[in-house]
């Protein structure tokens, strides 16, 4: 066990605890859990009475109410059901990058906000970009599950050569159920973002786009000539780095999240910008509650 704590502390794990994950929108599930559906059912928690019709069951009828007023009502409950959760990591070799890597950090956070899924009773699956349409990841369900799912997420290696769109493509053909998506990608395909995301669209899914960066791409210390390699397809170019060259880059970069926020925006999908020097709590409890993640 001693290789997969390493990706989530004590610590968080004890504030975990206190957590769950929130949708946006209404999914039923396929098995109970412990998360209050608007649905009536048959759980613990009163919801309200309705009059009684023949053919309902008489162990659900308010005998008290009968007594006073000779009127047969019906105890309607809460129903408790499940959430489908799904963490769609990116695993391309540009998140193979900065300290820790991003890849690393996107990691911390699937696990964080699948173990919240699990002591919850939901369904939590994650995956990658390059799993095959076929290979559908295994679903984990429960805190026994908790060392078994760490297991999987630390097995995620850097260096899938599947694109981001073709990557959604399949996660969307392996996952026809409803609820929760999570992409944590830093967005970065020559083909561009859009692609992908309109794939989530299609599944009506309750989606989130954390773009992770590496501190060291926000603000990079570089100087001098250099050949810059794509560590993706190779491409190289040679560039001599000046005060106006990281400004520019800088421009350029705050462009380029900006347009992915407004894009998510605009067609309801949730954005938020993570870098890897934010600490791992602070995410979850600070910056992803604020978005209505998790409460």
């Amino acid at each position: 066990m001693s290789t997969t704590s390493t990706l989530l502390s004590p610590e968080l794990l004890a504030r975990l605890e206190k957590m769950e994950l929130i949708s946006r929108k209404i999914f039923r599930g396929r098995m109970k859990g412990e998360r209050r559906s608007r649905r009536k059912g048959q759980s613990v928690e009163f919801a309200d009475f309705r009059n009684y019709v023949p053919g309902d069951d008489l162990r659900f009828i308010d005998w008290n109410t009968y007594a006073r007023l000779e009127r047969l009502f019906l105890k309607l409950f809460l129903e408790e059901e499940d959430l489908h959760f799904y963490a769609l990591i990116d695993a391309s070799a540009s998140m193979d990058f900065g300290e820790p890597t991003k890849l690393r950090y996107a990691q911390q956070l699937a696990a964080a906000l699948g173990f919240v899924g699990l002591i919850r009773g939901d369904r939590v699956r994650i995956e990658t970009l390059g799993q095959p349409s076929a290979a559908a990841s295994p679903v984990f369900r429960g805190r026994r599950s908790m060392w078994r799912m760490l297991e999987y997420i630390e097995g995620c290696a850097p260096g899938e050569s599947t694109s981001l769109a073709s990557g959604v493509k399949n996660f969307c053909l392996r996952n026809s159920g409803k609820g929760i998506v999570v992409l944590l990608s830093d967005l970065m395909d020559k083909a561009g973002y859009e692609s992908a995301l309109r794939y989530l669209l299609t599944q009506q899914m309750d989606v989130y786009v954390v773009q992770v960066l590496s501190a060291e791409e926000i603000d990079p210390e570089l100087t001098g000539d250099l050949r810059l390699v794509d560590c993706e397809d190779g491409d190289q170019t040679e560039v001599t780095v000046s005060g106006p060259l990281l400004k520019r880059y800088k421009e350029t970069l705050d462009a380029f999240t900006q347009s992915a926020r407004e894009y998510c925006t605009r067609r309801g999908m949730v954005y938020l910008l993570a870098h890897n020097e934010i600490p791992l709590e602070a995410m979850i409890t600070d910056y992803l509650a604020r978005r209505g993640l998790v409460r």
